[in-house]
């Protein structure tokens, strides 16, 4: 009996391989799954994620509730510089925040609504329970969002160090992956170079468990330098691949 030449490869990724043809075009199967995976993705884009939901699991942590520049949802998918900024209002609720805080995390929309939604509240516990030992700026909640507004928000706060909880932009393999960002010393007009990222945090990623730890350590390896992004690099074991009923590592 035929075999499909391509299943033991479908154990290590989500990625469409072997997807087949009919004449010139998909399965039926396969192009109703795309079909499906392609609304998953506008939907994270464009569906407003239940803030009032987070701030009502997070009480502990005395959220913060803040907006970006961008009016909007339209607005902010055309002008990304206006989610790196502030409100005037939202600036002001911050200010009124001001401390000596160690970290300070901002769970921020980004484009995926479904990662937030689903993720945000276990990833903030485990990494509460990881840095448990640092002074924790009250946790911010950040709507119409781009990474870069953790800079101000951390500037603001008077935080030694941010860290971005976002909802990564969508693929038709994953709709609802969270991105971590972590920028020592934040200030408005930091570059990407200067923070860390760990993405891929889903179902088929990165656990929550293994995301938080190795943020931790990140963290913590960031304040021992007073630094972060290029000059920041954590040494992890590469993981061996093998597949089913083989042998052989590449």
């Amino acid at each position: 009996m035929a075999t499909d030449p391509f299943e033991r490869w479908r154990a290590f990724s989500q990625a469409r391989i072997g997807l087949g043809r009919v004449g010139d075009s998909l399965p039926t199967r396969a192009h109703l799954e795309l079909r499906e995976a392609h609304a998953r993705a506008r939907d994270a884009v464009h569906r407003r994620v239940d803030f009032d939901a987070l701030a009502r699991a997070l009480p502990d942590l005395a959220p913060q509730r803040v907006r970006s520049q961008a009016g909007d949802r339209a607005v902010y998918l055309r002008r990304p510089d206006w989610g790196r900024r502030l409100s005037p209002e939202s600036r002001a609720v911050l200010q009124a925040q001001r401390g000596a805080f160690e970290v300070a995390v901002v769970v921020a929309d980004g484009l995926s609504a479904s990662a937030i939604d689903a993720r945000a509240v276990p990833l903030v516990r485990a990494l509460r329970d990881e840095l448990a030992e640092l002074r924790w700026a009250p946790l911010v909640l950040a709507e119409q969002a781009r990474v870069a507004l953790g800079d101000e928000v951390g500037e603001v706060l008077g935080a030694e160090l941010v860290v971005v909880l976002i909802g990564e932009r969508p693929g038709l393999s994953v709709s609802d992956s969270v991105g971590l960002y972590v920028t020592h010393a934040p200030a408005i007009g930091r570059s990407d170079a200067e923070r860390n990222c760990i993405s891929n945090v889903h179902d088929g990623g990165l656990g929550i468990v293994e995301a938080a730890q190795h943020l931790a350590a990140l963290v913590r390896e960031s304040r021992r330098l007073g630094t972060s992004g290029v000059k920041l690099k954590l040494e992890a074991p590469e993981p061996a691949l093998v597949l089913t009923g083989s042998t052989e590592r590449p």
